[in-house]
């Protein structure tokens, strides 16, 4: 039996980690450097379910013939297959109207998606992308709590597309059993509606995939954040704890959060531009339509929103999760602040009434000896309150409440005051065009 196998969880995850620190190579293709290479040592291989994505998509960079056939997949499923499904079914005005509305905001997001993962795969490892190349750094606390959240992130994409994939199947069965599909130049007796079913299908899922494994990574990316900012939390549990280490790591952090948010915030918006317009543009039309509303006319629609707004949702959630623990790390340091300055002061009470108790026994001692020099009763006591220490801590307070931020969207933090906001705006126009139907009712 191999000795490797032998060896605890904490040890393999070590060693996994060392072996990546060896150097890059960047004249590689992407997908032939060392991080998306399988190691045979390790247990833990943490990238291979994302390498297998990456290319069970299509989404290949690391070679020229990678590189088209990833474009001409995105092109096929995401303009080609859904602009013929739309222009070979023949439906009524209102049923097409909805077609049409499910088209456009997953291609949109899709295209959003692709796009955004090719600027990334320009400029970046996945090891980079993931920030696995400063986990050495960190202690065993967080490497441990990413390898698991590397492993468990595809359980809530499971959770998300499972479901959603089963409802469209069930749909897109009954939808190409009642339609009939005509193409120009395309012989009747072909099985039209079960090609096209099954083109649209894989449309469909290719599209949603592109879209959540961005959001994917962008969750992975928060909670590894989330975990430093845990570990960052535990340094001022005791009151020994350096001001000048807690500044370097926050310092490491705060600077990986900035490149978060650079790389991920026209993605944000962008999506809650799409997401919100279709949503809206959906309720208008579910609103102002007078035919009856059937899981064969809406139910695609019910779908793609519901898979459009829980993607969503995960960046969010993200975001304001690692927004409210980089808020709370003041508070954090100024309890710790304070519980060093009580320390400090029940020990120089300790001090203080010591020596008053040495004191009176001297004095009692001598009795009336009164020709005793007071200089033989000279005591010294030492302050456990450095100044410079004091100094320290209180800069490092000061620092903390003017750099409470998290990611950010052009210097906007995206914390829980935010997401009311946009929850206020949202209602607001909801409510508008609530008004706006029944007025033309």
């Amino acid at each position: 039996m191999n000795a490797s196998t032998n060896l605890p969880p904490e040890a393999d995850v070590d060693a996994y980690f060392s072996d990546q620190r060896q150097h890059d190579q960047p004249s590689l293709p992407l997908l032939l450097r060392p991080p998306y290479s399988r190691s045979k040592s390790s247990l833990l291989d943490e990238l291979r379910t994302f390498r297998i994505s990456l290319k069970w998509c299509a989404l290949d960079h690391s070679s020229c013939i990678g590189k088209f056939i990833s474009y001409f997949m995105f092109v096929f499923f995401t303009i080609v297959v859904p602009i013929t499904s739309s222009l070979s079914v023949k439906l009524s005005p209102s049923f097409s109207s909805f077609n049409l509305l499910v088209q456009f905001p997953g291609s949109g997001l899709a295209l959003l998606g692709f796009f955004t993962l090719c600027r990334f795969f320009r400029k970046y490892d996945l090891r980079q992308l993931l920030f696995l190349d400063g986990l050495q750094d960190d202690s065993t606390f967080v490497r441990r709590g990413y390898t698991l959240e590397l492993h468990e992130v595809f359980r809530c994409l499971t959770f998300i597309l499972l479901p959603s994939f089963l409802v469209e199947l069930a749909h897109k069965i009954i939808f190409f059993s009642s339609v009939k599909i005509r193409l120009p130049y395309i012989n009747p007796g072909m099985p039209l509606n079960a090609i096209m079913f099954f083109l649209v299908l894989g449309s469909w899922v290719y599209r949603t995939w592109v879209f959540l494994l961005v959001c994917i990574l962008f969750r992975l990316t928060c909670e590894l954040q989330i975990l430093r900012f845990q570990g960052l939390h535990k340094m001022f549990e005791g009151c020994g704890s350096d001001a000048g280490e807690i500044f370097q790591e926050h310092m490491r952090i705060k600077k990986q959060l900035s490149i978060t948010s650079h790389r991920y915030r026209f993605f944000i918006i962008a999506s809650m531009v799409v997401i919100t317009v279709s949503q809206f543009v959906a309720l208008l039309l579910v609103l102002a339509s007078k035919s009856k509303k059937s899981f064969l006319s809406s139910g695609d629609l019910v779908v793609c929103s519901a898979v459009e707004v829980s993607g969503f949702f995960l960046c969010l959630l993200g975001a304001a999760r690692i927004t409210h623990r980089a808020q709370g790390m003041a508070a954090a340091a100024s309890r710790w602040h304070m519980s060093v300055i009580a320390a400090g002061t029940c020990q120089e009470k300790v001090r203080h009434r010591d020596a008053a108790d040495d004191a009176n026994m001297l004095s009692s001692y001598k009795g009336d000896d009164g020709d005793s020099d007071s200089s033989d009763i000279f005591i010294t006591i030492a302050s456990s309150q450095d100044p410079s220490y004091f100094q320290t801590r209180q800069a490092l307070v000061s620092y903390l409440q003017h750099n409470s931020g998290g990611i950010t969207l052009f210097g906007f933090p995206l914390d829980r005051g935010l997401l009311h906001t946009l929850f206020a705006f949202e209602f607001s126009l909801m409510m508008w065009i609530l008004s706006k139907v029944v007025v033309l009712s």
